[in-house]
């Protein structure tokens, strides 16, 4: 089956859809609207969000529009395994956060974001280098989500790709601005159990729609023999090794998880980590399988697009209700994770950017809020101009993700070991990127002595990776000995072979280098060894409001001594 065109609905019908779901949420959101919104309710819902919103909110999040057309994609070129490759290890990004996340709130229960952290354990410039990274990593995932909108409506729909963009821009803002956080995860509830109920209707009905079971492995017979392989070493080397490096890279550097992390109620992170893992993995794995349908059919993307695939076999096979079931779906996966990006860039200004470097310890809650709605609004207009351009965002990804990897070890092993010092950790990530971009875009030659350099490194990562994720499940010995032994197995497999998949040589040797740059540094130093005490005592909230307990503390210092300042 290869369609010239899509279904396409008419003007009103699409304007009545978009103006139900985001009129909707924004009618959601009034019934928790407040007169005097205080600043820690903005920022994560006074670090009391139950399991269930949590977990939903969660999974909704990491579910973005992105999601839908990669995941089909992966599951169109790389065969049965492709759906895997891409749900399980975006599942595991929630998964790892959890072990650290666990040491990150017994550190400061009462942080906003994750940078604030830092701050208290090293000082403003290795602070502002997280903030950084994640204010980049939200600008382009509204970008990203912006675009999908606009290209999801031009379409399937009379209107123009701009006009799709703008739409869902101000859709977003409108229901996110009054009561930041906590409306983005009341309406991600909402949204995930529509997207989970939509999903499990359209994934069944494309999938019998072409013919079933039957159909699929008669099909199979048009797939390469490594797309059979469900082992296939071309899918594992070109995505799953390189989505696997990413996943404590996300996990560690992406806000939207971490300013959930300290929201939950800290009973309740491990059930709400491991539902959302289990939930994202399951949605998105599901979503893979249509780009693996249409393999075995042998369908070509329209016009060679393979973002085309998801609505090219929806619209395809199905009726026009359920491609109005398709449309919700993509939009409000979209809106689930703009709606996160903005409460993530609101709590960054807010705490990282005024509250420690321009208040500087005497923030005005006040005044963080209107910091906070005016970065909303900043950030939605960039968002929606940036993606009305549609410019080409792979390298500004590629960056991010390379910050993100280059950040990983320095920021856990700040929050374990108490001889990392700031210069370490802000040397070690600069070393780490200049490295990364020498590597990635081959500025030094791959062939001979530079390739082998790169490549002792990039060992050097993925033993740290390894290490990191054993170490978080199973402690210092295990994750000592699997990182060795780690380190030992790629240095005998590797060389000489890593230096052919630049990606992944590149990723691997931001982890190595600034492992290896911040330990030497800190084990160097003679500066006095840490008190990891002081962190909860340095980072605290905001309001001080009666409902609030009398000994929680305001950046930093007790209530007494806040007001006598």
């Amino acid at each position: 089956m290869n369609s010239e065109s899509l279904y396409q609905f008419s003007t009103l019908t699409v304007v009545l859809l978009l103006i139900a779901f985001y009129g909707g949420t924004y009618l959601m959101t009034l019934g928790i609207r407040k007169k005097n919104e205080d600043a820690d309710a903005f920022m994560v819902s006074n670090h009391r969000v139950g399991f269930g919103i949590g977990a939903a909110s969660m999974t909704a999040t990491w579910i973005w529009a992105a999601s839908f057309y990669a995941a089909a994609t992966s599951g169109y070129t790389y065969g049965v395994s492709g759906p895997i490759h891409y749900g399980l290890w975006g599942a595991l990004m929630i998964l790892f956060i959890y072990p650290f996340g666990r040491r990150f709130r017994k550190l400061a229960p009462n942080a906003h974001t994750l940078g604030e952290l830092i701050h208290a354990r090293h000082g403003s410039s290795s602070q502002l280098i997280l903030a950084l990274s994640n204010v980049l990593g939200s600008v382009i995932s509204l970008m990203v989500n912006f675009t999908a909108a606009g290209a999801l409506v031009s379409v399937l729909s009379p209107l123009s790709f701009q006009a799709g963009v703008i739409i869902a821009g101000v859709g977003v803002l409108l229901y996110t601005l009054w009561s930041g956080f906590r409306a983005s995860v009341l309406t991600d509830f909402a949204q995930l159990v529509a997207l989970m109920a939509i999903a499990i209707v359209i994934i069944p009905a494309v999938f019998f729609a072409m013919g079933g079971p039957s159909e699929l492995v008669a099909g199979l017979d048009n797939l390469s023999v490594e797309q059979t392989n469900f082992f296939s070493t071309d899918a594992i080397l070109n995505q799953g090794a390189p989505f696997f490096v990413a996943v404590l890279a996300y996990a560690i550097g992406n806000q939207t998880i971490s300013q959930r992390l300290f929201a939950v109620n800290e009973e309740h992170i491990k059930p709400t980590f491991l539902t959302a893992t289990i939930g994202y993995g399951a949605i998105v794995i599901g979503l893979g399988m249509i780009g693996l349908m249409a393999l075995t059919l042998g369908v070509e993307p329209l016009n060679g697009d393979m973002n085309n695939l998801i609505p090219q076999m929806v619209s395809g096979y199905l009726p026009p209700i359920f491609i109005a079931l398709f449309f919700i779906l993509v939009i409000g996966s979209l809106s689930s994770t703009a709606d996160s990006d903005l409460s993530a860039l609101s709590a960054i200004m807010m705490a990282d950017v005024y509250g420690k470097n321009i208040a500087r310890g005497r923030a005005d809650p006040k005044r963080m809020l209107l910091v906070g709605r005016l970065t909303m609004i900043v950030a939605t207009i960039i968002g929606i101009v940036f993606a009305s351009f549609s410019l080409d965002i792979l390298v500004m990804l590629v960056f991010v993700g390379a910050l993100w990897g280059a950040i990983v070890f320095p920021v856990i092993a700040s929050c374990f070991w108490n001889r990392v010092t700031n210069a370490a950790f802000t040397t070690s990530v600069l070393v780490a990127m200049v490295l990364f971009c020498a590597a990635r875009f081959e500025l030094i030659s791959l062939a001979g002595p530079g390739g082998l350099f790169f490549e002792l490194l990039a060992c050097i990562g993925g033993g740290v990776i390894i290490g990191l994720m054993v170490f978080g499940f199973l402690g210092q010995a295990a994750g000592f000995i699997a990182g060795i032994l780690t380190l030992v197995a790629s240095l005998i497999f590797a060389t000489g072979f890593l230096r052919d998949y630049t990606v992944l040589l590149a990723s691997l040797t931001a982890y190595g280098a600034s492992t290896l740059v911040c330990v030497v540094m800190s084990l160097a130093s003679r500066q006095a060894r840490f008190d990891f005490d002081t962190i909860g005592q340095r980072v605290g909230n905001y309001d001080l409001s009666p409902a609030k307990s009398d000994d929680q503390t305001t950046e930093g210092r007790p209530a007494g001594l806040a007001a006598q300042h």
